[in-house]
């Protein structure tokens, strides 16, 4: 059987972030408050040149490093923060990157999961054309509001990956289990900037759907919870990960399990979670990255589970195999910096891009030149967002 997967991936998160502490304190709560409730340290914010367009053309651009552009004939823009009711946000990505004409591409919606959907049909194309590439990329933004109860649940990223057939990163297992169900947990109708969140209803979903899919692929592949090294979940927050994780144990009649031994399995793939916050159809893949890039241990040929969840809501539960060789296909250096160079926002700061807005009526604006990527968002005008690359500056 032909093996398919993904053969490179890399991030992008913005260069600005604000401190959970800080938020604390502006919001009158006790310190480390949302260290203790959330798991979280740190969230990314945007600068008003940047949007799911600039990050996912900057998370995309070291991959095409490692890949003939002229290969990739399939892009997949997953994200439910959509800049156009019509146009993909991957049509402006194309362009920026530069990639062949002879390449389809559309934008994918379903709250966090559709990353996840656009993988499977990701996979189905190229054992059809195992001879081409897909760029997938999964691009959102987290907002809930100044001074909501979401506000401390926000973030920014975006996560790409190259799919192939003989992938040289992790071989996607077929075997899956999914659900969906009309449930209200988490929307953001159009006419609204920030979502709508029935949040212990939405955890409690969370948790169901995982018990129902795993049982699904439990049943397909025939194999146990002792058969998958790591688990890597969605991260709305990572204190519910920890709680899902702890779940998934339950349902297996695995009762021993302490603190320490959940921060031994789970520490690695939320490290990054911690310091940029929710980011949607993102979070999940981005654990991933974070996991092979800060285990201490050689995944090499060991199995690891992926449990999907996008509200509203679908789930799905499936693995993959890391490959031999796994870290040279890592970006860690260029991450860790990408990281490290971050800067912190004042609370002045932090509302202020909070605020921003682009305008409606159609009318010219400049953005100002904040620190960046590659690519930025420099205006609008005509209700036409206008994008550049660094490089033609």
């Amino acid at each position: 059987m032909l093996k398919v997967g993904i053969d490179a991936m890399s991030f992008y998160t913005p260069h600005y972030y604000f401190d959970l502490n800080h938020l604390a304190t502006l919001r009158n709560q006790p310190n480390q408050k949302y260290r203790e409730k959330l798991g979280q340290d740190k969230m990314a914010v945007l600068a008003p040149d940047e949007d799911v367009v600039t990050m996912g053309a900057d998370a995309a651009y070291p991959l095409l490093k490692k890949v003939d552009p002229k290969d990739i004939e399939l892009l997949l823009f997953a994200t439910e923060s959509a800049i156009d009711q019509s146009k993909a946000a991957g049509i402006y990505v194309h362009r920026l990157l530069g990639l062949s004409s002879r390449c389809r591409v559309l934008e994918l919606k379903q709250a966090c999961y559709s990353a996840t959907g656009g993988l499977q049909m990701a996979l189905s194309f190229l054992k059809e054309f195992p001879d081409k590439k897909v760029l997938l990329i999964a691009s959102d933004v987290a907002k809930y509001g100044l001074g909501t109860l979401g506000e401390s649940s926000q973030g920014a990223a975006a996560v790409a990956f190259i799919l192939s057939a003989n992938p040289r990163l992790i071989e996607i297992e077929p075997e899956s289990g999914f659900y969906t169900e009309d449930v209200m947990d988490f929307w953001r109708p159009n006419y609204r900037e920030e979502a709508i969140v029935e949040g212990k209803f939405s955890c409690e979903l969370y948790l169901r759907v995982l018990q129902k899919t795993w049982e699904q692929y439990k049943e397909l592949s025939k194999r146990d919870f002792s058969d998958h090294a790591r688990f890597c979940y969605h991260v709305p927050v990572p204190r519910l990960v920890e709680t899902a994780h702890q779940y998934l144990l339950k349902i297996n009649g695995i009762r021993e399990f302490s603190e320490i031994n959940c921060e031994e399995q789970l520490g690695a793939q939320l490290l990054y979670g911690r310091i940029i916050g929710n980011c949607y159809t993102a979070a999940l893949y981005l654990s991933l990255i974070s996991l092979l890039e800060n285990t201490k241990e050689d995944l090499s040929g060991k199995r690891i589970g992926f449990y999907s969840y996008g509200s509203g809501c679908t789930g799905e539960f499936f693995s993959g195999v890391i490959k031999p060789d796994y870290q040279n296909r890592l970006d860690l250096a260029y991450h860790q910096k990408l990281i490290e160079e971050r800067q912190a926002l004042s609370v002045e700061e932090y509302e202020r891009f909070y605020k921003f807005r682009y305008p409606e009526d159609g009318s010219k604006l400049l953005v100002s030149d904040y620190k960046k990527g590659y690519y930025r968002l420099i205006g609008m005008e005509g209700h036409k967002r206008l994008y550049k690359s660094i490089e033609d500056a």
